[in-house]
């Protein structure tokens, strides 16, 4: 490498060991190891624009081994990112800075994802390289190439490890995704010690299985770093990895190659000696040579130069495909059709049926209503009716396809599902049974840190799945999701409430949606007489009461198909002369939104007792219920026998309600 170069890497490696040592903590050792990577990329490859961070058609880079990311905030400094001055890699891992521990989407501009858990960033750079085939597919037009870009990722032994990982690899193999680069910074170390104490793994074997083509280097030798990006660019049909051999911590006399090097501060001695090592003034902290900053101030306007000449493009292509350039800028805000509503379907009292079906019938309208809702299941389908046929399939020869095929991986699904949402311009979806929520919490819990938009449809939702018995039975995992922040939980009562929550999700710009939908079939509410299925957007309403405009004398609360139970038990004891108010509240996150007025207005304070009832564990209805309220819920694992059976067995019975409803 020339001199200059050598300066710029190891202005990043000083930053990073200059900002752990004032922070007294932080990972220096992937930075200084994988600093001559990420300089090659950035100033040789990378399509991006400091000044814009998010230029939709900028390439994407992910740090998926997000530990790293003062290899990140040093970059952004670098680059002249006007949010990333001196004073915030100061500030590194302090209350109020842009400069997390691990990288925070949304927080710090230039930050594509939310990583650190490992494994979820090799997920979300697949879903980022999906959405890039997929918005080429439906909108690039001959000479105008609108999205037209690549992502890369850094990933560790520790993401290689993760099960994620493998999912993610897969699947991406499979589909043939040419447009993703991973580099991993292969240097046998781990927290306890060299890898080889716990893997053994032939990387190279495995990925090339996978379908990836497979690239060896030295991760520290510019030209063979360079050769190896431009390879896999060229390269057609496939996924690369380049596999780099790097030394860990790379510059410290003392700590480099060794797993101190990890995530331990150096200390003052070994800071200056590392310094010395390589050349550095001891005195200064945070220095950047006069070369490094001219270096990367050339770079802006090339940089710049390239967004202008895309937005020139974009303003031609709008001219000659004004439909097309519509609907690529109502997807990237996403502005949803404004008679949307009158779109969906409503359905007629009188049959039953699944919410799960409902769903299923809602998605074939929204699908082509909204071009850039995408997503599908892991290998369900059938069963979660979430694939529209008329939308085609995402395949390697079909990317424009809506409907995408994750396979049985829940987990990777969560991951990708992240980065398409991360991407930009799109709303994906993915489906499982309720209870494996659990094989994807991970991704569904950064999604909501990230406030990123997702939808996530669940079902199969409680112990009525009845004969598959209760490892399939969630009981659990409705408090589960309903205790991660921002993420809106809304479990509907009817095909109508269905349709509702849907447009919900939609309108959920903010934050991921999770739709817990039943198996079973459940009657379709007659609306006359009862409060309308749009209750659903504010969390809860009134649905039935036996009496108007008294205060009743007593409330049940039910969601999903429990509301059914609620209604009817209501009714009994509405034709006794009881006052009696039954209350739909799908979502306890949207109905807490709500003004106190609402909610004292859906729950009247005065009114003490009440019955919960739902088939799931109790944990947190206490908040509803108040001191004197009495709850029919599931706070044991289920079994398996028919539904009709576990209804009488578990006492979700109209009979069971009336009961506890009317006890002294």
């Amino acid at each position: 490498m020339d001199r200059v170069s050598g300066l710029a890497v190891n202005t990043i490696r000083t930053l990073t060991i200059d900002a752990v040592e004032k922070a007294r903590s932080g990972h220096p050792g992937l930075p200084m190891g994988c600093a001559d990577f990420a300089f090659v990329l950035w100033t040789k490859f990378l399509k991006l624009n400091p000044a814009d961070p998010r230029w939709p058609d900028r390439d994407r880079f992910v740090l998926s081994a997000g530990h790293g990311s003062m290899l990140l905030y040093s970059l952004f400094h670098l680059a002249g990112y006007k949010q990333m001055g001196l004073d915030q890699l100061r500030g590194f891992r302090q209350w109020g800075s842009a400069t997390p521990g691990h990288p925070e989407f949304g927080m710090t501009d230039g930050v594509e994802c939310t990583t650190g858990p490992l494994g979820q960033g090799t997920g979300n750079s697949v879903g980022m390289a999906i959405a890039q085939k997929f918005k080429a597919a439906r909108f690039n037009e001959e000479g105008f190439p609108v999205c037209d870009h690549r992502v890369y990722a850094i990933v560790s032994d520790g993401d290689l490890q993760e099960g994620v990982s493998h999912e993610a690899a897969a699947l991406a193999g499979h589909l043939g995704l040419d447009n993703l680069t991973w580099f991993f910074d292969d240097n046998s170390v781990s927290i306890e010690g060299m890898i080889d104490l716990a893997c053994s793994d032939d990387v190279a074997g495995r990925f090339a299985a996978y379908g990836w083509h497979v690239i060896r280097i030295d991760g520290h030798d510019h030209g063979q770093i360079e050769a190896a990006l431009r390879e896999a660019i060229g390269h057609r049909g496939a996924p690369t990895l380049i596999i780099g051999r790097t030394v860990i911590g790379k510059g410290s006399p003392a700590r480099q190659g060794q797993p101190k090097a990890h995530s331990d501060p150096f200390g003052p001695e070994e800071v200056a000696a590392t310094k010395r090592n390589l050349g550095w003034p001891e005195d200064k902290a945070f220095h950047v040579p006069d070369e490094v900053e001219a270096l990367f101030a050339g770079l802006r306007p090339r940089w710049a130069a390239r967004q202008a000449e895309w937005a020139k493009m974009f303003e031609a292509y709008a001219a000659k495909h004004p439909a097309k350039a519509a609907v690529w800028r109502d997807a990237l805000e996403k502005r949803l059709p404004d008679d949307l509503g009158s779109k969906v379907p409503v359905f007629a009292p009188g049959k039953a049926m699944a919410t799960r079906s409902a769903s299923g019938e809602v998605l074939k309208v929204l699908m082509a209503e909204v071009p850039w809702l995408i997503g599908g299941s892991a290998d369900l389908a059938p069963s979660t009716k979430t694939f529209v046929k008329e939308r085609g399939s995402f395949q390697k020869g079909s990317p424009g396809g809506q409907n995408l095929h994750f396979g049985i991986r829940e987990h990777g699904m969560g991951a990708i599902m992240a980065g398409l949402a991360y991407h930009g311009g799109l709303v994906p979806f993915g489906s499982t049974f309720f209870v494996f929520t659990d094989y994807m919490r991970p991704p569904m819990r950064l999604a909501a840190l990230s406030h990123i938009q997702a939808i996530f449809v669940m079902t199969h939702d409680s112990i009525f799945v009845g004969e598959d018995g209760p490892t399939h039975q969630p009981v659990e995992t409705l408090a589960a999701v309903r205790a991660i922040p921002n993420l809106s939980v809304i479990r509907p009562a009817d095909a109508n409430e269905v349709a509702q929550a849907w447009l919900v999700a939609l309108g959920n710009r903010a934050r991921p949606t999770v739709l817990v939908l039943s198996r079973q079939d459940l009657p379709v509410i007659d609306r006359s007489g009862c409060g309308p299925a749009a209750g659903v957007s504010r969390g809860a309403y009134v649905l039935w009461e036996s009496t108007a405009g008294v205060v009743p004398e007593v409330i049940l609360i039910g969601t999903g198909s429990e509301v059914h139970l609620c209604l009817e038990a209501g009714r009994r004891l509405g034709a006794e002369g009881r006052r009696v108010r039954v209350v739909s509240m799908p979502s306890w996150d949207l109905f807490e939104a709500q003004p106190e007025s609402y909610r004292n207005e859906v729950l009247p304070p005065a009114v003490r007792r009440r019955v919960v009832v739902e088939a799931g564990v109790r944990m947190g209805w206490e908040r509803y219920l108040g001191p004197e309220g009495r709850a029919i819920t599931v706070d044991r694992f289920g079994a398996s026998a028919p539904s009709q059976v576990l209804a009488k067995e578990y006492g979700l019975t109209v009979e069971r309600v009336v009961e506890v409803a009317t006890a002294p």
